[in-house]
């Protein structure tokens, strides 16, 4: 028995050295796992590389653009009518309609997109889920310049004659790509918030229902809650969509640039007007073809920051569960 007892007690002791010392997963690996490590290296350097290098070609072109003796930053800031060839440099005109296009987009998309992402998560059956959401995606896939038609050949006429062609005098409005905007970026929103809703623990749920609590008071005070860092994140990445759109704008919101935030009135985004600029007659080199640099700068600015406070608002909310 004493054998026995001493024999187990130097397994146990064998064993906590063995749990103890520092495993080596290099020496275990595989020639095809270092191949793989490499090439997944490789990728992420050219992801940096690539971002860096579009960096590099704004600012040097935004540098030569800034470097003309008729454009100043007081000018550029300080000043809300855009006419380069009128030596006219005020980029809040651009900023204001895509700040008013991306709103209604957000208007249509955030409700839309929240329902679905709780009904999917919440109410369907994984057969319907299964079936929904594949569906639902499938709006992500259509192409932008099909929007822009279906924009002002559709909902452009049906606006007109809901508010009237007092209030909204031309086909070229801010309104109708803003909703269309907003279908578009649905399903990014509604998929991206339904996995976070997914995510959260059945615990939780069934906690909720020994309470008392009905589905729809679970999914609003208890499941919304634990997943909200991942709602911002799909809210942000929206929001960065709708701000880099190019083809709804550049079709249903008009070619004149305007300082106004009515969205019943034609004006052009940021977007809409390197779209124009960089399609049409100017020559390379001149003041119009690199003022587009500037305001692709500008238009990254805003989108850096919109990300850069999405990661801070993630962080600030995340919930981890074990």
């Amino acid at each position: 028995m004493e054998e026995v007892r001493g024999g187990a007690e130097g397994l146990a002791k064998s064993g906590s050295e063995v749990a103890a010392r520092p495993i080596n997963l290099k020496g275990r690996s595989r020639p095809g796992e270092t191949i793989i490590q490499a090439l997944l290296f490789l990728a992420g350097i050219v992801s940096i590389f690539t971002t860096i290098g579009i960096v590099v070609v704004l600012a040097v072109e935004s540098w030569l653009f800034f470097g003309s003796p008729e454009v100043t930053f007081a000018n550029f800031f300080g000043s809300t009518v855009w006419q380069p060839r009128l030596e006219q440099f005020g980029i809040w005109a651009l900023v204001a309609a895509t700040l008013t296009t991306s709103f209604v987009a957000m208007l249509v998309a955030i409700p839309l997109g929240m329902g679905a992402a709780l009904y999917l998560s919440e109410y369907a059956n994984p057969k319907l889920r299964q079936t929904l959401k594949p569906i639902l995606e499938v709006l992500a896939g259509v192409p932008t310049v099909v929007y822009g038609y279906f924009a002002i050949s559709f909902i452009t006429p049906i606006v007109r004659n809901i508010f009237g062609t007092d209030r909204i005098p031309s086909v070229y409005n801010m309104l109708s790509p803003g909703l269309v905007m907003g279908i578009m970026i649905l399903p990014i929103i509604a998929s991206m918030s339904e996995d976070a809703l997914s995510a959260v623990p059945r615990s939780l749920r069934e906690g909720s229902y020994g309470l008392g609590a009905t589905r729809l008071e679970t999914a609003i005070r208890v499941v919304l809650p634990a997943a909200l860092s991942g709602i911002i994140a799909a809210i942000m990445v929206g929001i960065s969509r709708a701000i880099g759109e190019t083809m709804i704008v550049a079709l249903a919101a008009g070619a004149s640039p305007n300082f106004t935030f009515n969205p019943f009135l034609a004006a052009e985004t940021m977007t809409g007007y390197i779209a124009r600029i960089s399609g049409g007659d100017v020559g390379y080199g001149s003041l119009d073809y690199t003022s587009i640099f500037a305001v692709g700068l500008v238009l990254f600015v805003i989108t850096l920051t919109l990300n850069i406070i999405a990661n801070r608002i993630v962080a600030r909310f995340r919930e981890v569960y074990e």
